[in-house]
């Protein structure tokens, strides 16, 4: 069978070249599996992401069901799982904070058109070309700042005002409400957090998040701990999908979230393209990344409609879909409709999950996006190590688009400089 790179520029889902091929009882059987062990994956993450980003948790489940079928129908990869992202919270929140619902519901259809348009424009390829100490700079950053988000509900910590937005006087807030900790959302959330690394090095195969998550939501019920939960928050999670509405639009409003949107489409780029090339040396087959990047924006614009949040696709998702035994996109499909019949069955009961453990799992999130040992690596070499560092610093401290356009400039500054620099013996 081609590996898929003679056909890597095709305006074509890869479902239609499954399809034509021949799609049998037995891939059927492998993709339905695989799609259920996502879905379970999916099922904690997407709440605690939907909820780290300032937005309520079935937000982060309409994401899930919606984007991630679009994902996978119309996708240049067979097994690219699509969903929210924990690289998308920072963005999200902040917009969530400055323009409310409808300015975010807003960026992400924005996002939604400039994705599909730059995939339809073949531009795709460049975004690959972005410097790979830039995508582990700004990741590290990323990790910091969403860990450092997740501080107040790890710790049930309250806060007088408003928690700020800027790294620095957000850490001086959070160590101001020490004296408010709450010693019961601290075991569920650092529990739920070791509970997950254990199981992950024990028994790789189980799912982690979920046992965690299930674990702790009986701990609080069953002893009536004080810790804040899904429903004491935002109440009771929708059974069903809301019905499609296209958020109001004002061209002042869309003006002002242009750079919004722009982060969310260079952010959503980068991340969609970079999680089909891991499943590309997983499963050793070649995507289409001018049809991903048309799939992406297709699905956050259908995201917007239905209420969710930023799509993207999702590596640690891909790659579980890719050791699951997936066979083709019907995977990710499916993983969808057992999201969306997760959602129909047992609703109410996320009502008792506590906040706390949705930050624990997103602590193991954060842990896993920093490239640890390979930001380690390019440190030893001063180039690399100025390029990463200005992306990671300004991303932290300022954002993630100053961070992307900075060490961009960097390592286009440095790249100049060597060529110029003569070499021994001219």
């Amino acid at each position: 069978m081609p590996d898929g790179t003679a056909t890597a520029h095709l305006f074509r889902p890869k479902l239609i070249t499954v399809l034509a091929e021949g799609y049998t009882a037995a891939a059927f059987r492998k993709d339905a599996l695989a799609a259920l062990t996502v879905a379970i994956v999916a099922l904690p993450l997407s709440m605690a992401i939907a909820v780290a980003s300032g937005v309520s948790p079935e937000r982060g489940l309409f994401t899930s069901v919606i984007g991630g079928f679009l994902v996978s129908a119309l996708g240049g990869s067979r097994y690219q799982i699509g969903g929210p992202a924990g690289a998308f919270i920072v963005l999200v929140a902040a917009t969530m904070q400055e323009f409310g619902l409808n300015g975010l519901l807003i960026a992400v259809m924005m996002s939604g058109i400039m994705l599909t348009l730059i995939g339809i424009s073949r531009l795709g390829m460049l975004i690959r070309h972005i410097p790979h100490a830039v995508t582990v700079g700004f990741t590290c950053g990323i990790a910091v700042t969403i860990f450092s988000s997740e501080i107040r509900d790890l710790f049930g910590l309250h806060l007088s005002g408003a928690e700020p937005g800027p790294l620095l006087p957000k850490l001086l807030a959070l160590g101001e409400a020490i004296p408010t900790l709450d010693p019961a959302a601290m075991v569920l959330g650092a529990g739920s957090a070791a509970l997950i690394f254990l199981l992950r090095s024990w028994r790789p195969n189980w799912p982690g998040m979920l046992i965690a998550v299930v674990l702790a939501s009986l701990i609080a019920a069953s002893f009536h701990l004080s810790a804040e939960t899904i429903g004491s928050r935002f109440g009771d999670i929708p059974r069903t999908l809301p019905f499609p509405q296209a958020p109001d639009l004002s061209w002042s409003l869309v003006l002002q979230l242009l750079p919004s949107a722009l982060s969310f489409t260079l952010l959503g780029g980068i991340e969609s393209l970079l999680s089909a090339k891991v499943a590309d040396s997983m499963a050793k087959r070649k995507h289409r990344s001018n049809m991903e990047l048309v799939a992406q924006g297709i699905a956050n614009i259908a995201s917007a409609f239905f209420g969710g949040i930023s799509v993207t696709g999702t590596i640690a998702r891909t790659a579980t879909n890719i050791r699951a035994g997936a066979c083709s996109p019907i995977s990710g499909m499916m993983h969808a409709l057992f999201i969306l019949m997760f959602m129909v069955v047992a609703a109410p009961l996320a009502r008792f999950i506590p906040l706390s453990a949705l930050a624990g799992v997103l602590l193991v999130v954060c842990w896993n996006m920093a490239e640890k040992g390979e930001f380690a690596r390019l440190l030893r070499r001063w180039p690399t190590a100025a390029v990463v560092m200005a992306t990671f610093g300004l991303t932290v401290i300022k954002d993630l688009t100053f961070g992307i356009v900075a060490g961009c400039l960097v390592a286009a500054i440095l790249a100049v400089a060597h060529r110029t620099v003569p070499e021994e013996g001219e």
